[in-house]
């Protein structure tokens, strides 16, 4: 137990309306729309009862928040530093249960018990993200909490998440605990990269790929590799590393591609060309050329459900122009982290744009996102990355 001060937290209680509630069968949310009446603002948790005044768990509120209700219990349990510690360090511990130690996802929202409260490890530097506002209110408690546990040399709040502005907060970053170094980096999978904790996008790695940058790897030696959204040029870097002929790496960001091309000269690979361009259109500029692996990890096509008939045909067009591009034998590492975009739908969409291609290929394996970042069986929200790794005729 910690020695930081209480946590400030008020209880209300809330009924839903009547009809069906996806809260009934275990989802963690409740909607403005759903509930007979909201909270008042000043209340910071609040139970929740169906229609019979049968009890369905305890949730942090946020009348001004489209999502009012995220369930933290079951049970009648006060939100307080008790139970903030304890899933903390249930957390880590199931981390380290699965190996991941110093490069990681620590802490993840509501698959570890806090809606809100996000944690990453760069070794010595964790990344807080507050995305709720009850863990905003208690950021600070939380990062003494880390101290005491982690020992970590800096703590950074990258609370700058557009998600944030629908909780009526400020987007922000600073600086919890310790310092930063000007030029911090970290060692992945035998290659040293640059980080920005505080102003970088992703502070310069998804840790979600992280598992996927060595099974890409893996098909790369002696290949020609294609880096499509190559954002800081971890696909491309590792797979050089793993022997890969030569790497092209494309990105739209002048940004990420400067950054990739100085973590290819930190690290002495010297086969690595990055480009700025549209993916789009640099696909469909070089039709002519092909190469020998072609890795696509777009951002998310369809953040919203509204967006997935266009992303449907986005993520269609990406493969097909990567198809016809792609030598026989050769590698497509193919990936959406769009939650709208099923696996089911997804795997339709390459089928449909490898046929359209005239190609057809094998699936050596398919990707998920890793343990480290668990899904919440009731919460289809929480499962948002797959791909396939084929390799076409």
């Amino acid at each position: 137990m910690t020695d930081h001060d209480p946590m400030p937290v008020r209880e209300a209680g809330l009924r839903l309306r009547s009809g069906y509630h996806r809260v009934l069968d275990g989802h963690p949310w409740v909607f403005a729309g759903e509930l007979e009446s909201l909270p008042p603002d000043n209340e910071m948790t609040a139970d929740l009862h169906d229609r019979q005044g049968r009890f369905l768990g305890r949730g942090l509120v946020n009348p001004g928040s489209q999502i009012v209700w995220r369930r933290y219990t079951h049970e009648n349990v006060p939100f307080d530093d008790t139970l903030v510690h304890t899933r903390i360090v249930r957390a880590i511990e199931s981390r380290r249960a699965a190996g991941y130690t110093d490069v990681c996802r620590l802490f993840w929202s509501e698959s570890d018990g806090i809606p809100g409260l996000v944690i990453d490890s760069f070794g010595d530097i964790l990344v807080v993200q507050a995305l709720t506002r009850l863990v905003d209110t208690c950021l600070n408690e939380i990062a003494g909490m880390l101290v005491d546990l982690l020992k970590p040399r800096c703590i950074v709040a990258r609370n700058d998440a557009p998600v944030r502005e629908y909780e009526g907060l400020a987007r922000e970053t600073t600086i919890l605990y310790g310092d930063l170094q000007p030029d911090e980096t970290i060692h992945l999978q035998n290659i040293v990269f640059a980080i920005d904790p505080l102003h970088g996008q992703k502070t310069g790695l998804y840790l979600d790929q992280k598992e996927q940058y060595a099974r890409v790897a893996a098909f790369a030696k002696g290949r020609t590799v294609l880096d499509v959204f190559c954002n800081q040029g971890a696909f491309g870097l590792i797979a050089a590393r793993a022997g890969a002929q030569s790497v092209t790496a494309v990105d739209s960001s002048q940004q990420a591609i400067q950054l990739a091309a100085a973590n290819a000269d930190r690290n002495g690979i010297s086969e690595y060309t990055p480009i700025v361009r549209n993916a789009f259109d640099y696909l469909r500029e070089h039709r002519d050329q092909r190469w020998d692996m072609i890795i696509l990890d777009p951002p998310p096509f369809a953040p919203s459900k509204r967006q997935l008939a266009g992303a449907v045909r986005g993520y269609k067009e990406l493969n097909l122009r990567a198809a016809k591009l792609l030598s026989s034998g050769g590698i497509l590492a193919t990936y959406s982290c769009s939650h709208h975009v099923d696996h089911e739908t997804f795997t339709g969409i390459v089928r449909e744009a490898l046929a359209d291609a005239g190609r057809t290929a094998r699936v050596l394996e398919y990707a998920h996102q890793p343990a480290d970042h668990p899904i919440v069986l009731h919460m289809p929200e929480s499962e948002y990355l797959r791909g396939m790794i084929l390799q076409l005729d």
